[in-house]
Parts: structure tokens; sequence; C-alpha cells
């Protein structure tokens, strides 16, 4: 059996990113730390028990970017992947979600993966496109917000619960091959064990180029990204308790909130 497992890199911390206003993008600052998107955690800890279940399991783990997200798939293989894939692009920047799935929908076509994994979403953007995207591609079928999922005893399906709103859980039965997305609190993903870090750091990752794989023109562009506008300012009423119900009645009066 082999599964697929989809992790992207993101940045650690929001605070570190700088707004481009003229250009109407944001950038990454020269202090930005990067690491494995956590609900992708999820999804890579889930196929690892799968394979601690069922023994003969290969995993490998894809992710889409620039040079720098080889250091996320080796984290992958520190936790437990069997191979790592570096789909590489040129720049800085990490492409959109239509564009990362048909990237990885290229690179799975033909591999024989019988279960591909995804987090719910990423931290960065929070589409919540990819998995789906992807499962579309494939042709395969697809549940999202994965909180448990077991396989059957012949492999050729594998029965999911899923979060739906107001708390209740969609249970559904898929036929192999099929995308799931994994939703938080599914498990707890584990520390590396320093056997697989050690092998880690010399494994040999598989990169493709992403220009040599054949990807149709994003249907939708970012023209602009606008910073929050910012709130009104709050004002702090002092005084006597006597004086302070004056003031309050004063503002709202001026406001129109209460009759004069």
């Amino acid at each position: 059996m082999k599964i697929l497992v989809c992790v992207k890199q993101v940045c650690d911390s929001p605070d570190t990113l700088l707004f481009d206003e003229s250009a109407g993008r944001v950038t990454f600052g020269p202090h930005t730390v990067f690491r494995i998107n956590r609900y992708d955690e999820y999804a890579l800890e889930e196929a690892l028990r799968i394979r601690e279940r069922l023994g003969d399991v290969i995993v490998d783990a894809v992710s889409v970017g620039p040079p720098r997200v080889g250091r996320t798939i080796r984290r992958a293989l520190e936790m437990g992947a069997d191979q790592g894939i570096h789909v590489r692009t040129g720049g800085d920047d990490c492409p959109g979600a239509f564009e990362r799935a048909h990237l990885i929908a290229s690179v799975a076509r033909g591999r024989g993966y019988d279960l591909v994994l995804a987090g719910i979403m990423a931290e960065d953007d929070m589409e919540s496109q990819v998995g789906a995207l992807l499962a579309g591609l494939l042709g395969y079928g697809c549940a999202t917000g994965v909180i448990f999922e077991e396989l059957s005893a012949d492999r050729r399906e594998v029965s999911v619960e899923r979060e739906v709103e107001g708390g209740s859980r969609e249970c559904l039965a898929l036929v192999l091959p099929c995308v799931l997305t994994i939703q938080s609190g599914i498990n707890t993903p584990r520390y590396p064990a320093l056997s697989h870090v050690l092998r880690a750091r010399s494994a040999e990752l598989e990169c493709i180029e992403a220009s040599g794989l054949a990807v149709p023109p994003p249907p939708q562009n970012i023209v602009r990204i606008l910073p929050p506008a910012e709130g009104r300012q709050g004002e702090i009423i002092g005084g006597t308790a006597v004086e302070k119900a004056e003031k309050l009645i004063r503002i709202l009066r001026e406001h129109s909130l209460l009759p004069r």
C-alpha cells in the first residue's frame, strides 16, 4: 500500500511579514522562520499510524515551493516518512491552491497511491482547497474534515467520520484510492526519533522542476491586497460615578443613541 501526504511550508509568525502597499502583496522579512503546516502534521501522523497498523505501507511526503521548502520535507522524513518529493518552483513565493493541486496531481499520477492525505487547510491562506482540487484532478473520491478513519481488512475502502456544522459527524465509506483532508484532534503528532533525524539529514530528496510540468493558467488572480482598516479609538471616561454617568449620557445623546 502507498500513501502520499501533502505538506506545506508556512511562516512561523505573521510578525515578520512585510506588506508592500505599492505592489499590493505580502512578502517575507529577513527574519522570517518557516515550518511545516500544523494541519499537515496531523495528516502525516495519521499516515504513519496506518503504516504501524498494517506493516507493509510506504509513506511519501510531497511539497511544492522554492528551494527552502526542502527543509520542511526533511522534517516530514524526521517524523517517519519514507521518501520526500520536492516540486521546486522559482522565486520565493508559494503558488496558489489551483497551481499546487495541478503540480501534485502531475506527480501523483502513475505512482499507484492508494491514499492521499492532506491537512484540512494551510495556516497561511486558510483556503481549504488543495485536497478537494487534487481529488477532482485525479478522479478520486474525497472526504474533508476527517476526524476518524479506519481501513477495511481487505484494504479496498476506508470508513471515515468528518466534522460537520453544529458539532455533528458524518460517517462515510470511500473506495480506494481516495483523498482525505485531516482535521486537528484526530491524533497527536509524534516528536521525531533521533534515528529518523539522522536519516533525514542524509536522505536524498526527489526534486522535480515545476517548470517541466504542464499546468493550465489559474482561473483567478490576486488583483490587490489591502491591510485591514484601523478600528475606532476607544475613550476612557474618568471621574466619579456620577460624573461618568453624566458623560456617558451626553456621549450617547450626541450619537443619537438616546433621546435628547
